[in-house]
């Protein structure tokens, strides 16, 4: 089993050509159509965090509950917890945008909506992004701090930075549950301020969390296919799915929570918001989250062998990234484009953070050996067969 990773220089090429991609599409976007790019911008940036995020949450998931299985896997977590800071300069950069985006940034929209006037207290654009800083630096600082015990238990073993890990991912799954719900209500409940759901920002944190495991499973196949991970085996195959498996139902759970409470309430302040997504190809939209985000994780790997096998975890992964995608299209999209639009310009930024996400994931992992050497249930994580 190798120790560390080296980056080829094909695969650094590649990620810089998506880069490019990326970089000429948003150029371009800004040019011919300035507020559906904007649109692209926050819903790439809200993705690929939301996947960081989770991944974060999955590490400290591990921690705090003894996991031994994993342990030789938490170098991916780690990884991608590091695009953390990069997301938050782009969400800073965000604030170029704000009028194309949110309605409530739009002074004649305040002079004359009651409600947007009593919500600004807090939905003002200075208070907005003291809050992204806030909640970026208790990120950003927490996920380097656990990183720091990672890599220093590496060097010296005992348990002393296993238990300093163990204290700290309990601080930071209590920050990242209630700061990522805020930051939700922010980025996405915001964008239509007449809207009102009390299940929409815990939906989001369960939606970070699914995600952010599965992207950590499809990492650790993808290594294991180019000859890393060769510990890998069906055992921890269905671990992973069984995270996968257990956040898509609790996705579900909230989804038809929130959907069906506000179909029989029947208030019109609550109803409105589906209203507008039941019409065209929005529409098609809600029963296709509804498919990729529950259906098929949850009837694909609920038995036991195809929870096992590598050639039905993969499709399944990928039919997710999409599922996350077209979520976040159906959330965004009704209230910033006003209508369903898809194409080059949205295949090309998808590609630019995608491969911005690879090459920041990709670093972190070549910097440090890639099963840690004296976590104390590496040993269980190396055997472990049930």
């Amino acid at each position: 089993m190798k120790d560390q990773i080296t980056i080829s220089k094909n695969f650094k090429l590649l990620t810089y050509i998506l880069i490019g991609i990326g970089v000429v599409t948003f150029a371009l976007g800004f040019v011919f159509d300035a507020k559906r790019t904007w649109a692209n911008y926050l819903l790439n940036n809200y993705y690929f965090l939301s996947i960081a995020i989770g991944a974060a949450f999955f590490g400290s998931i591990q921690y705090i509950t003894n996991s031994g299985w994993s342990a030789a896997f938490k170098r991916i977590p780690e990884a991608m917890a590091a695009y953390i800071p990069f997301a938050g300069i782009f969400f800073l950069i965000m604030f170029f945008g704000m009028h194309s985006i949110f309605e409530w940034t739009h002074d004649e929209v305040l002079q004359h909506d009651e409600l947007i006037q009593h919500k600004s207290p807090y939905l003002n654009v200075p208070f907005f992004f003291i809050r992204v800083i806030v909640f970026f630096a208790a990120w950003t600082i927490l996920s380097k701090v656990l990183r720091k015990f990672s890599l220093k238990e590496d060097e010296v073993g005992g348990l002393h930075y296993f238990h300093k890990s163990e204290l700290y991912s309990k601080i930071f799954i209590f920050v990242i549950a209630i700061t990522f719900t805020l930051f939700a209500v922010d980025m996405l409940l915001s964008l239509d301020p007449h809207w009102f759901s009390t299940l929409f920002a815990a939906k989001s944190f369960i939606a970070a969390f699914l995600h952010g495991s599965t992207i950590i499973a499809l990492i650790v196949i993808i290594l294991n296919r180019t000859g890393n991970f060769d510990i890998l085996n069906r055992s921890h195959l269905h671990d992973f799915t069984r995270y996968i498996f257990m956040t898509s139902i609790v996705w579900g759970y909230f989804n038809f929570a929130e959907f069906m409470l506000i179909w029989y309430g029947n208030i019109p302040e609550e109803t409105v918001w589906f209203v507008e997504r039941w019409q065209g190809a929005y529409k098609i939209l809600f029963f296709a989250n509804i498919i990729l985000n529950w259906a098929i994780p949850f009837f694909v790997l609920m038995p036991r062998k195809t929870s096992r096998s590598k050639l039905i975890i993969f499709p399944v992964i990928i039919l997710l990234m999409i599922g996350q995608y077209t979520e976040l299209y159906y959330i965004i999209w009704p209230n910033v484009v006003h209508e369903s639009k898809f194409g080059l310009l949205e295949i090309g930024a998808f590609l630019g953070y995608a491969g911005i996400f690879s090459l920041v994931v990709s670093t972190w992992l070549a910097k440090a050996s890639l099963v840690p050497k004296n976590h104390p249930y590496l040993q269980e994580s190396l055997h472990h067969h049930f």
